[in-house]
Order: structure tokens, then C-alpha cells, then sequence
């Protein structure tokens, strides 16, 4: 074999041997290409794509256990797809807010608007929703409403009723008091005359 072709030989296989690793170390990652779409890399970090990626996500507590590391008791009680409570009003009621409104009022907009106003509308009125009037979501504006105390909202958002959903796998238990919040903020507007909406 003449010298210069077995020279070729061992350069070519030296090349591909070591393509294994040009490939990984040098090509960019078909992942990286997703950070170049905004709509992709707003997904990857929005909350609800992984939500028991950190240690502080809320979960409920099994039934019959305490936490014991500062976790959030469960006082969810009955069926929540059920038109019917789905938690010990007593515990809702005495609930107390322990945050500083005016400070939450900016997380609890964005909160809000992510995860409510799909079925109660941009200002409460489930009329200017896009799927409120479908599934009868209730007016956050009407008299009934503004007369739910903190803590019953607090307890609606975590555990859900009847069409709604719970939130309290997705939401921490702050961010719900920073929608409660921002909640007292849209009913701070003059009284809902309009339809009221479904039933909580």
C-alpha cells in the first residue's frame, strides 16, 4: 500500500474517531434553538410547565398527616367538582390576609392575568372573558362577591369549586393572597349592574 494512501487512511480515521466528539462538544444543542423563539423560551420558564421543579411549590399534605416542616395544613373537605363547598367555611373565614396589600398589588395583577381572567375577565366581568360566559364563571363585581371575606377567596383559589378548578398545586400560598388582593382592587370599582354570572 503506497505510503501516501495509508497516510490518507489514518488522517480520515483519526477524523472520524474524533467527530464523535466535535459533534457533541463543538455543534450546538437542538435544545439551545428553542431560546432563539421568544414564544418557546417564555414557556420554559413560566411556572406552570413544571411546577414541582422547586422545593417551595405548595403541595397538600396526605390525609391523616401533619407537616411538620411549616407546610399548609389541608382543610379541603367534599367533592370540589360539585356545586357544594369544597372547604370548611369556618377555616375560610377565619383566615386572616397576612400580607401588605399595596406590595403584592404587581404580582397580584400578573397572577391574575395569568391564571383567572381566561374565566373571570380582565376586570372581573366573566361577560369579557374568553371562556367565562361558556362555563358560567362568576362576576367578581356583583354585591355577593365583594362579600366573600379574604379568606374565603384565599380557600376558592386553592382547593376550586364546581366549574373552577383548584389552583393550589400551581399557586403559592402568598401568590393566592397577591390575587386576593388585586381582587378587592377590581371590586374597588362601582358595582357590577350587569349579569352575575355563574355560581361559587
Amino acid at each position: 500500500m503506497p505510503r501516501k494512501l495509508l497516510t490518507t487512511l489514518a488522517t480520515a480515521g483519526l477524523v472520524l474517531t474524533g467527530g464523535c466528539n466535535w459533534y457533541y462538544n463543538t455543534l450546538p444543542s437542538p435544545d439551545d434553538l428553542m431560546h432563539v423563539v421568544p414564544w418557546f423560551d417564555h414557556m420554559i420558564v413560566q411556572p406552570s410547565v413544571h411546577p414541582y421543579q422547586f422545593a417551595d411549590v405548595p403541595r397538600d399534605t396526605p390525609e391523616g398527616t401533619v407537616p411538620v416542616t411549616g407546610g399548609e395544613r389541608d382543610w379541603g373537605t367534599g367533592n370540589p367538582m360539585m356545586l357544594q363547598y369544597a372547604f370548611d367555611t369556618l377555616v375560610a373565614d377565619r383566615l386572616a390576609n397576612p400580607t401588605d396589600k399595596a406590595a403584592t398589588l404587581a404580582r397580584g395583577d400578573t397572577l391574575y392575568h395569568r391564571f383567572c381572567s381566561v374565566c373571570h375577565g380582565p376586570a372581573g366581568d366573566p361577560a369579557a372573558a374568553t371562556v367565562g360566559p361558556r362555563l358560567g364563571a362568576l362576576s367578581l363585581l356583583t354585591p355577593r362577591a365583594r362579600a366573600f371575606k379574604d379568606g374565603y377567596l384565599y380557600s376558592m383559589i386553592r382547593y376550586g369549586r364546581g366549574v373552577m378548578p383548584r389552583y393550589g398545586d400551581k399557586v403559592r400560598p402568598l401568590d393566592r393572597w397577591a390575587i386576593v388582593n388585586y381582587v378587592r382592587t377590581l371590586q374597588a370599582a362601582p358595582a357590577d349592574t350587569g349579569r352575575a354570572g355563574g355560581t361559587h
